[in-house]
């Protein structure tokens, strides 16, 4: 029989009022809940609004500690909800050490796991590299209640080398929380080709790995503090992919918006017998992937 799972995703703005964003959140996560979702998945840094913008040491003060004040309260939400909670924070593992990291929560309120973001940006408004040092946990899967999820953040949905690992270490379903957006000077077709490619990326890592896929990102506008840019028009475009990198449901590129979808946790199956990418893979002719560069 097939298995189907209700997935909620939160893609919402945010302001520059930390407790009223996690208040919003609250609120969102208790809607998709109530829905049906028995797993939630939030965006990138959620708690704040996107301080990468620029390089401030102030902003460290945004850092929080894992266990802290944060996962206290989304783990009171996950047991509550009876839900599985996928969150994105800014963790503080020791002075002057923070990472990008994305803390699990089972339905019992426990932290299942966690994985802290891999691949680092450092770009015009995005100067990541400044804040965060690349994780140091692996690509390793989260068990949960309701399945194996593979948690990559953002940055990471280019590389496909995370999600081949991922899903060989058995994740059920791919997830990232993102935050990525347009810079106001670029061209229309510009803006679409950005969002397009972002799509097929993650789309091809649901063919390639026979796996659902979960993408949610931010949403609105957001000032850049320092006046050099225009700020970042988020794109929101959250959505879920089946394993053949069909699209089940897409978010609208301008709108908060709560989605409740149903994955079905069983056509993985079905779709590797038919594709079968990890029987025909060359694991003996691979060794070039682990030089930086072949010529």
């Amino acid at each position: 029989m097939e298995k189907i799972l209700k997935v909620g995703l939160v893609q919402q703005s945010v302001g520059a009022d930390v407790a009223a964003n996690k208040e919003k959140l609250v609120a969102n996560i208790t809607e998709c809940a109530k829905q049906g979702a028995k797993l939630v998945v939030l965006q990138e840094l959620h708690n704040t609004p996107y301080f990468c913008q620029v390089e401030d040491v102030d902003n460290f003060d945004l850092a929080e500690t894992i266990p802290g004040a944060s996962t206290e309260l989304y783990s009171d939400v996950a047991k509550r909800l009876n839900i599985v909670l996928v969150t994105s924070l800014f963790e503080k593992r020791a002075t002057g050490l923070y990472h990008n990291t994305a803390v699990v929560f089972d339905t019992d309120g426990s932290i299942a796991g966690t994985y802290r973001k891999m691949h680092i940006p450092d770009d015009p408004a995005y100067y990541e590299k400044f804040y965060f040092t690349p994780g140091d946990l692996g690509f390793e899967p989260i068990k949960t209640s309701i399945g194996t999820l593979g948690v990559l953040v953002c940055w990471d949905q280019w590389y496909p080398e995370a999600a081949r690992i991922m899903a060989m270490k058995g994740a059920d379903m791919l997830i990232y929380p993102t935050a990525i957006g347009w810079e106001s000077s670029d061209s229309q077709d510009e803006k679409n080709r950005q969002r397009d490619a972002w799509v097929i990326s993650q789309r091809g890592h649901a063919v390639a790995n026979g796996l659902p896929v979960i993408s949610v990102n931010r949403v609105g506008w957001e000032k850049d503090p320092s006046g050099a840019t225009n700020g970042i028009q988020f794109w929101g475009s959250s959505f879920v992919a089946g394993p053949q990198g069909e699209i089940i449901r897409q978010a609208s590129s301008e709108g908060e918006e709560n989605m409740v979808v149903e994955v079905s946790l069983t056509r993985s199956e079905d779709v590797r017998r038919i594709w079968p990418f990890f029987r025909d893979r060359r694991i003996d002719a691979y060794t070039d992937i682990l030089k930086r560069f072949c010529l």
